[in-house]
């Protein structure tokens, strides 16, 4: 059985970071490696599992200068050691074989920070008072375009291509759903592995499986 695996990396590197910690750009690259290899190896079946490719979705890190309203000043994000991180961490993955990286962009021309929501929950109940904030309860807030977009298309060509007998998709969004329902129908056998997060119950009726490989994220 050939397999593909797709990564969601936005949902890869906050899920791994939460559940596996903090690591270098080029650990985080070589878990992320490891991880995906042992969908093939895992004694879920009997049926043998050869690679036909993981395909990588994410953004580049953002270089623009954001201004911080607790600081008071512009934040230049293209020195910051979040671009230095992500900036190694994708070149890793560039090197890594059978890997293909599939690039969206961010909409930083609205970046803009906003209070942390437990901060803000917080502050409405008067748990904290305002000038108790720091910098640290505030987090820039900027959105991904064209990572969803490109995962739904590589399903769909993949599926209508025939070049794979399975779809592995690591990911926590439900906007998979009308890719995973069209490659079901082309005969692809279509696992979904969160990385044990919760998913609603009514997406087990558009994917084939669900498995997470590793116990730590569970």
């Amino acid at each position: 059985m050939k397999t593909a695996i797709l990564v969601d990396g936005g949902f890869y590197r906050r899920r791994a970071q939460i559940k596996l910690g903090e690591k270098t750009a080029e650990e985080r690259a070589k878990e992320l490696s490891e991880y995906c290899y042992r969908h093939l190896k895992e004694k879920h079946d009997d049926t043998k599992h050869d690679l036909y490719r993981i395909f990588y979705y994410d953004c580049p890190p953002m270089d623009k200068k954001i201004y911080h309203p607790f600081l008071k000043k512009q934040i230049d994000y293209s020195k910051t050691d979040l671009h230095t991180w992500m900036t190694e961490f994708l070149d890793e993955l560039k090197k890594k074989r059978k890997f293909a990286l599939r690039m969206g962009k961010l909409a930083d021309t609205q970046a803009h920070f906003t209070i942390r929501p437990d901060i803000l929950k917080k502050l409405c109940n008067d748990k904290i008072a305002f000038d108790e904030l720091s910098e640290y309860d505030f987090v820039i807030n900027v959105d991904q375009k064209g990572v969803d977009m490109k995962i739904g298309l590589d399903i769909a060509s993949i599926a209508y291509k025939r070049q794979v007998d399975q779809i592995v998709l690591i990911s926590g969004d439900s906007d998979f759903v009308p890719a995973a329902k069209l490659a079901r129908r082309e005969g692809i056998d279509f696992v979904l592995d969160p990385l044990g997060a919760p998913i609603k119950p009514d997406l087990f009726e558009h994917i084939d499986g669900l498995r997470t490989c590793e116990n730590a994220f569970k």
